[in-house]
């Protein structure tokens, strides 16, 4: 296995440029003071939730491979769409069946802040019912795409982890949203569908990566923001 191979975008390069240009959008908006009191909320310096989220962009590049199911033909080298959105499959000509991955964007660096954030916060009872609740959405919304594994619709995890963080706490709404989202799509969509990926084609399904990496990124910058600021507005003078 040539672990270079495993190293791809998940989505096109114009979309990626998208993403990238909301980040930069957020950052002056984090310069200009207009959305301090979101990561105030969340539990992290902006400073920090920038950084990370740069991290988490950046690292959709990175898989781990972790393990390997034999022998079906693989489609290689296109692009698959899915509700409106596209899914890079890479070419990776005589490849020995689909490789199992971590994404490191999607899944470790999401995994690691959400665990930080529920300790720090105390949120551990309701950080698991918010995880449940949007892993049970994620999970009925959740489809097998042949060459891509597992796919989500993009919005769904976001609204459904801003909506399920409200409804348990809203006054920790910001970090329930985060882990609610991120933990709760790696575990509805990828990890409760691992047995359905053998003969969709898919010669690397990646968990965090390809069909789920763009809804456990904007559950990381929309559903915090929605809690947040929904927040803020419904607070007393």
């Amino acid at each position: 296995m040539h672990l270079s191979r495993l190293q791809y975008l998940p989505i096109p390069p114009l979309f990626f440029a998208l993403l990238v240009a909301a980040f930069s959008l957020l950052l002056v908006f984090i310069q200009l003071g207009v959305l301090r009191y979101a990561y105030t909320r969340l539990g992290v310096s902006s400073s920090t939730a920038l950084l990370l989220l740069l991290a988490s962009l950046f690292g959709a590049s990175v898989n781990i491979p972790i393990a390997q199911l034999p022998g079906d033909d693989v489609m290689i080298g296109r692009e698959v769409s899915y509700y409106g959105m596209r899914y890079v499959v890479p070419v990776m000509a005589d490849w020995p069946g689909t490789v199992i991955a971590v994404n490191v964007g999607g899944a470790v660096i999401p995994t690691l802040l959400s665990l930080y954030l529920l300790t720090a916060n105390g949120l551990w009872g309701a950080g698991l019912i918010s995880i449940a609740c949007v892993a049970a959405i994620c999970h009925a919304t959740a489809t097998p795409v042949p060459g891509v594994g597992i796919a989500i619709p993009v919005l769904i995890p976001p609204v459904a982890a801003a909506i399920v963080a409200l409804i348990v706490s809203r006054r920790a709404a910001a970090p329930l949203a985060y882990a609610g989202g991120s933990m709760g799509v790696l575990i509805g969509a990828d990890l409760l569908n691992l047995g359905k990926i053998q003969g969709l084609g898919a010669p690397v399904a990646s968990i965090g990566g390809a069909g789920t990496f763009d809804g456990i990124f904007l559950a990381g910058v929309i559903a915090v923001l929605i809690a947040s600021l929904t927040g803020r507005r419904s607070r007393p003078a």
